[in-house]
């Protein structure tokens, strides 16, 4: 890749990989192509991070609804440590980034767009969970920044099959000039 680029990994977090409401039981086959790049490319790795607030009351709008839905999952439920990424990913920050967020997207505030201008980054290279939820939110925003997004295949999960595959076609198909999709080793190789 001849661009400046980032790997975006999304919310490969405890609350998603253990036992709770919102479990991804495919983020355990997907972990070891995000461990492999994010150990060859760590300097370039952003972690995002969704974090709940402490209660629903918190939020406005239709995120209030959303976690009135599911109030095990607010801050006055979920044990703090759950936020945190997996374990097999802490020791690549530093140099590592994280980037906190209470959406699905991590473009909403503008300080993740803004830093990566900074940095001159013109390419995302995106892995994580969920494919159809805020891989989907992620990527999307992305191609409204102007931003080739590559999305690993392989390193993408959901806890719905039929809505990832669909978002796998969705973003090979319709957004096939500014969505590059590839496997791991595929694109490890191309660098």
């Amino acid at each position: 890749m001849r661009e400046n680029w980032i790997h975006l990994c999304i919310d490969m977090q405890r609350m998603f990989a253990e036992q709770t409401a919102w479990h991804v039981p495919w983020m355990v086959t997907v972990s070891p192509q995000i461990v492999e790049l994010s150990a060859r490319y760590a300097e370039r790795t952003i972690f995002t991070r969704f974090v709940p607030p402490p209660s629903a009351d918190a939020m406005p709008g239709m995120w209030r609804t959303y976690y009135e839905k599911w109030p095990m999952m607010t801050g006055e439920h979920l044990l703090p440590a759950l936020v945190d990424i997996v374990e097999e990913l802490k020791s690549f920050s530093p140099p590592a980034r994280f980037f906190n967020k209470r959406t699905y997207s991590p473009w909403v505030d503008g300080r993740l767009h803004e830093t990566l201008a900074q940095e001159k980054v013109r390419a995302i290279v995106i892995t994580g969970g969920e494919t159809d939820i805020c891989v989907l939110a992620a990527a999307l925003g992305a191609i409204d920044l102007g931003y080739r997004v590559v999305l690993l295949k392989d390193a993408v999960c959901s806890s719905a099959d039929e809505t990832h595959d669909a978002t796998l076609e969705l973003l090979g198909g319709r957004f096939s000039v500014q969505v590059e999709i590839t496997e791991t080793d595929a694109f490890l190789t191309s660098l």
